[in-house]
């Protein structure tokens, strides 16, 4: 229950479909943090793709198109969780938390008042059996002032970068370590990012130049300088041919995130017991395989959502040390989530798009 008079400003997902859907409001009751929670008041939070995909439904099994078909077709689903469950509405996005501790629940120390933390997405100490909640989509997430989060997956930072900086950590880098952690990307190696301007993709070449592998981004041709700075050894065009460019039998791991019509392509330029890690499909969901491909080649292929254990820890170690550097291109107060989807929907920029929450709207100090 809600400490009384105590309200938060906060943008709730009331249901699929477009962008009415999301609802700001100066009103909704600031959660109180249960037994092992702590009560966090958010400084920044970022916007991701499972953001929009939620929103319009597009984890539906039902689905087939990408993003922005789903989007023109107003299709909206009953049941498009990720985790293949109807969602619950009203729902608070938001996988991206960096923020301050203001308030522990019971069994908490309150040594950890006023730490500056941010959240691990993947919520691992709820894990039930295989399954795992997140963050944003299997409980409330931070695109609000305050959020609860277990105080075993808030962990605190210690660094010079901005919060909004920090915001761009948690989802994108998450994702993209496991992916690589996975695959057992190691020096030396040849590593194919798709997607390499998106979040994870920017992330992904990132993680994987620290581990001394050889990065290939794939991207439009207006993000490869900025690929460049952030490590990537060499950049191809999206709609190349990467057979023709990169060889057969070329690369020793793709990390994907786009999926597609051009998919075969990745599994022409793997060598021989390559391996593929994937965690999205940016342009669909549904490909073609030829099984003789998988088979023939000894491939090894790896759905990463649920984290390992080590991701986010290692992460926390990466950041403290400036062994990773995350990129925002744009900042929006909260109130303006409509705007800010729209542009991290136009895929224009490089880097994260960052929500700021009011410092106060109605809300005594929790």
């Amino acid at each position: 229950m809600s400490h009384p008079m105590c309200l938060m400003a906060a943008v709730q997902l009331v249901g699929h479909g477009g962008f009415d859907q999301l609802r700001y409001s100066e009103t909704i009751p600031v959660p109180n943090p249960a037994d092992g929670e702590v009560l966090i008041r958010v400084a920044a939070a970022g916007v991701n793709n499972v953001d929009v995909n939620t929103r319009i439904g597009w984890y539906a099994s039902e689905v087939t198109g990408d993003t922005e078909m789903v989007t023109r077709s107003g299709y909206a689903p009953a049941v498009a969780g990720w985790s293949g469950t109807a969602l619950t509405f009203p729902r608070i996005q938001g996988a991206d938390v960096c923020g301050h501790i203001v308030r522990v629940g019971s069994h908490v120390s309150r040594d950890r008042l006023g730490e500056r933390v941010v959240v691990q997405s993947c919520l691992r100490s709820l894990a039930d059996g295989d399954v795992t909640p997140w963050l944003g989509s299997d409980r409330d997430g931070g695109f609000a002032q305050f959020v609860t989060a277990p105080a075993l997956d808030t962990y605190r930072v210690d660094s010079v970068l901005s919060n909004a900086e920090l915001a761009a950590i948690p989802c994108a880098f998450s994702t993209a370590e496991n992916l690589i952690a996975r695959a057992q990307v190691s020096a030396g190696e040849t590593v194919l990012v798709t997607g390499a301007s998106g979040n994870v993709g920017l992330a992904a070449v990132q993680l994987a130049g620290r581990r001394g592998a050889r990065v290939v981004a794939v991207a439009a041709p207006a993000k490869f300088r900025a690929l460049g700075d952030l490590g990537a050894d060499s950049c191809i065009a999206r709609d190349d041919d990467l057979s023709v460019r990169l060889g057969p039998d070329s690369v020793d791991v793709v990390i994907d995130v786009v999926g597609g019509p051009r998919w075969h392509q990745l599994l022409d330029v793997l060598k021989r017991r390559g391996r593929y890690a994937v965690s999205g499909a940016i342009a669909g969901p549904m490909v073609q395989l030829d099984l003789r491909k998988l088979y023939l080649k000894d491939l090894t292929f790896l759905g990463c959502t649920t984290q390992d254990a080590r991701v986010f820890p290692d992460l926390i170690g990466y950041l403290e040390r400036g062994e990773i550097r995350p990129v925002v291109s744009r900042q929006y107060p909260l109130r303006d989530i409509v705007a800010a989807q729209e542009d991290f929907l136009s895929k224009k920029n490089v880097g994260k798009v960052v929500l700021i929450p009011p410092r106060s709207v109605g809300v005594e100090e929790a």
